[in-house]
């Protein structure tokens, strides 16, 4: 008796140890080729010495409202409204809530289950089943029963453990995808609204070009009128009048279209949206010289795909415990009668200790190889996700790097068109001034006039692209810098 209760304290304090084991593979974040610093940044100043360092996981930092930067208050409004309202980053929130719900569910298989029932079971055993005769009378009988049961799987070797942190994991995962589509929100914004402001911009150019071929239109016509001209100059400036109302209102066109989309980012209909117009302004905001590297820990879209990448290694933990023994533990206990009124009497106690049904522990030992697939799969999902984590620090540095050269190349470009305004204003003044003296036709006034408006629609274009850049940029290092 003795030995037995030792042998049986031996099995216990054995299965509390297999329960707090794992199988899954020491979790080691892989390592990825960084550069010694960002090509298209300017480069480090001596006195501040290297500013690169080894990147630690802080996507969970707060960013704040980068776009104050900008220093636009319709800008700060349009934000608050579209993370009041947007749906996509309630549909986000919503995927995060039924994340967190699955990684509860994970959690709770490690906990006993307990529950409690009541009712009746009417039953008639079989003349055979009690060795009488064929023909004997076998009276049918109830039996009443309230109980309590009660069911546990001890995680030995850790599968459910391993289970339970990969739910965690996908959690945290999710979390920070919700960061990602936050993120990607504030930048959608701030892009459309540049993007409107920008076709404000052309809107008042071609007005203010408009209404100079109106009134060189009303100056012919007089002139035609007088005799003092011929009828070809006249259809010139006929058909510089409709091909500037033609190209106003294609920007109109544009302009309705990108105030929808900036409606719908921000919850609201087209029909319940309007921005007044306001022409595009050059933005002063400028990107500091040596960007540390630390600014990429802060996109969520790495630290999601570092997330996946653990939990993908905490299943493959799962999968190999399929290769031990599981051990469940049931039982019951209640009262049972014959009778409703004798149910809860001391003599019609009743229990249950052990399996209800199956083994106490079980093993496969055939399973078609299916054991060997599931780690097999494990593996490859863990192989699949490191790669996408490789990829998105890549895809990081790249976008990164585009906007920094965008920015960059976009101040000599913007400052050669410029000096291409410039010109072309100072060309079109003379050429007016010597087609009033008789010295050139009014086809050259055309000439140098079509290319002030274009040379200005550059400027106007490039000024929404640097303002598109420097969003780009915010987004490309995780809100901010």
């Amino acid at each position: 008796m003795k030995q037995k209760s030792i042998l049986t304290s031996a099995l216990l304090a054995s299965l509390l140890i297999l329960a707090g084991c794992s199988l899954a593979p020491t979790y080691q974040r892989p390592e990825t080729a960084v550069p010694a610093a960002y090509k298209e940044a300017p480069a480090a100043d001596p006195a501040v010495g290297e500013q690169w360092k080894l990147a630690q996981p802080s996507d969970a930092v707060a960013r704040g409202e980068w776009w104050q930067v900008f220093g636009d208050a319709t800008l700060n409004e349009l934000e608050q409204q579209a993370l009041a309202a947007n749906q996509s980053l309630k549909a986000a929130a919503a995927r995060l809530g039924q994340a967190r719900a699955l990684e509860k569910n994970a959690r709770a298989a490690l906990f006993p289950q307990v529950g409690v029932g009541f009712g009746p079971t009417r039953q008639q055993p079989s003349p055979a089943s009690q060795g009488l005769p064929a023909d004997a009378d076998t009276s049918a009988s109830t039996l009443w029963r309230g109980q309590a049961t009660f069911a546990w799987e001890a995680d030995l070797f850790g599968r459910l453990g391993s289970a339970a942190d990969a739910a965690r994991l996908d959690a945290e995962r999710d979390e920070a995808l919700f960061r990602s589509t936050l993120l990607s929100l504030q930048a959608d914004v701030a892009q459309a609204y540049f993007l409107v402001r920008e076709l404000d911009g052309l809107r008042a150019l071609y007005a203010d070009t408009v209404k100079l071929r109106q009134e060189t239109l009303q100056l012919f016509q007089r002139r035609y009128d007088a005799g003092d001209i011929g009828e070809l100059e006249l259809a010139r400036a006929r058909t510089e009048l409709a091909s500037a109302e033609a190209e106003a209102d294609g920007v109109t066109r544009q302009r309705a279209v990108a105030e929808h989309a900036l409606a719908i980012l921000l919850g609201k209909t087209p029909a319940e949206f309007n921005l007044p117009p306001q022409p595009i302004v050059r933005l002063q905001v400028g990107v500091p010289a040596g960007l540390p590297s630390a600014l990429l820990e802060r996109r969520p879209d790495i630290a999601a795909a570092e997330r996946a990448m653990a939990a993908a290694n905490e299943r493959i933990g799962a999968a190999r415990a399929a290769y031990f023994p599981r051990l469940n533990l049931t039982g019951n206990y209640g009262y049972e009668s014959a009778r409703l009124g004798d149910l809860f009497k001391t003599a019609s106690r009743t229990y249950v200790l052990g399996p209800l049904v199956g083994t106490l522990l079980s093993l496969p030992i055939f399973d078609g190889g299916a054991r060997a697939a599931g780690v097999e799969r494990a593996n490859a999902a863990h192989e699949e996700a490191v790669a996408n984590y490789r990829q998105a620090i890549l895809q990081a540095f790249k976008e990164v790097e585009d906007n920094l050269a965008h920015l960059r190349i976009l101040d000599n470009q913007n400052a050669a068109q410029d000096r291409a305004v410039s010109a072309a204003g100072r060309a079109a003044q003379l050429s007016h001034i010597r087609y009033r003296e008789g010295a050139i036709s009014y086809l050259d006034v055309l000439d140098t006039d079509r290319s002030v408006l274009q040379q200005q629609r550059v400027a106007v274009t490039l000024d929404g692209e640097r303002a598109r850049a420097t969003v780009n940029l915010v987004r490309a290092l995780g809100g901010g810098w």
